[in-house]
């Protein structure tokens, strides 16, 4: 559920019609509703409420320092895959002994940086990573607690560009080949290992490759405590999907109850790093008609919002729903809904059946909180928009409009090119 709602024809967030809110702000813009963010984080904690567990939100999916305190102040911890994110939930007020610092790449900066605070876990997802930890930590003079992001080889039957458990992906260790990293790391001297990490895809609509992944994870856990390693933590990463379309995904409860099963007798720690299942349904893009298009063979929408504020629709082809801010009773046409950037690819919705549109009309590009602002860029020289946050009958900007004097901040032209 989300807190998006027709109240007579116009379109609300909580109590603020979305209308009023884009006239004072302008947009494009990012809004956000309180109400619906903590809902939801709310019904992952009590899903899980039977056990020992933390709940680590995946900053990737929303990195906003005020989105991110709103989760840190019901005592979450953070999932962060970068150095730039692990400052980010700094400054948002982290406790750092509820970070997890996950990701493929990490640089010696970022590791060092992670050790200085220290975090509660680095999630290590390859046997060169580890020795570097080891190396790193012991010239820090400290102990790095570990875990080994496992790759369980299950299909989690999603998109293929965020698939992440597969034999074929970049992600993790093969779970046959980490029994013998765990072997190598219970030998080394500057870290400790405390967990088993697993992260098998994103948008997943089933439970029974969550199930599947906890099984495996299981049988090695018991295994290296067999061999004296105690595994205090298992991390079963995030990836429960949302409704954009038709999905029905299933409700935190019925995974929650799925996975504590598979847990029976273990005694560990669940850490889960949920992302788009939280925030996802909490945001929306609103965004104005500039123009519409009507030609022989398609009909356009011209829109200022554009791929490079929302790129899941060209980058996966996903479908986000799109409805008007003020509800009228024009006739319905099919229309593609695009941006002002010079490519092909830069729609937001194709062949969609809509009111027929007209100049200045809002529209409102639903389920845009996840993978939205925190994917956006700049390219054709677009400023990044405004995020704002609804917290009942008021609202607050979150993240100020970028100007063009913000694009060019950092860049010099050198001596010899004024000449």
């Amino acid at each position: 559920m989300h807190d998006f709602q027709y109240r007579g024809n116009e379109l609300f967030c909580e109590e603020v019609p979305v209308r009023g809110i884009a006239e004072i702000v302008g947009t494009p813009l990012y809004l956000y509703s309180l109400n619906t963010l903590e809902n939801h984080f709310r019904a992952f904690q009590n899903a899980f409420s039977g056990i020992d567990h933390l709940i680590c939100f995946s900053v990737k999916a929303n990195s906003n320092i005020s989105i991110l305190r709103i989760f840190i102040r019901m005592e979450g911890g953070v999932d962060v895959v970068s150095g730039g994110e692990l400052f980010r939930s700094m400054k948002a007020g982290a406790s750092p002994n509820k970070i997890v610092y996950s990701g493929v790449g990490k640089r010696e900066d970022e590791i060092e940086y992670a050790l200085e605070l220290p975090i509660l876990m680095f999630n290590i997802e390859s046997t060169q990573e580890l020795v570097l930890i080891d190396r790193i930590a012991g010239r820090m003079k400290t102990k790095a607690p570990i875990a080994l992001r496992v790759n369980p080889d299950v299909d989690p039957k999603t998109h293929p560009y965020i698939s992440t458990g597969l034999k074929k992906n970049k992600f993790g260790i093969n779970i046959q080949k980490s029994l013998d990293d765990y072997r190598l790391a219970h030998t080394l001297p500057n870290v400790k290992v405390i967990g088993v990490s697993c992260h098998i895809g994103s948008q997943l609509t089933e439970v029974g490759p969550f199930v599947e992944a906890m099984q495996r994870i299981r049988e090695l856990v018991l295994g290296l405590r067999a061999e004296g390693m105690p595994v205090q933590y298992i991390d079963i990463g995030g990836g429960l999907g949302i409704t954009y379309h038709q999905e029905e995904p299933p409700h935190p409860r019925d995974y929650a109850r799925a996975l504590m099963e598979e847990l029976k007798e273990i005694d560990c720690t669940l850490i889960l790093e949920p992302g788009r299942v939280i925030v996802g349904n909490a945001g929306i893009l609103v965004t104005r008609v500039l123009y519409t298009k009507e030609g022989e063979e398609k009909n356009f929408i011209v829109v200022d919002g554009a791929m490079n504020d929302l790129i899941r629709p060209s980058l996966y082809g996903s479908y986000q729903r799109i409805q008007p801010v003020r509800r009228s009773d024009r006739p319905e046409w099919t229309a593609d809904v695009v941006g002002p950037i010079c490519e092909s690819s830069d729609f937001l919705a194709r062949d969609r059946k809509l009111s027929k549109a007209e100049q200045g009309d809002l529209l409102a590009v639903m389920s845009a909180g996840a993978y939205g602002f925190s994917m956006s860029s700049n390219y054709n020289s677009r400023p990044r928009v405004a995020e704002v946050l609804v917290a009942k009958d008021k609202f607050f900007v979150i993240r100020q409009r970028e100007d063009y004097d913000d694009l060019i901040r950092g860049e010099v032209i050198p001596d010899f090119l004024k000449e």
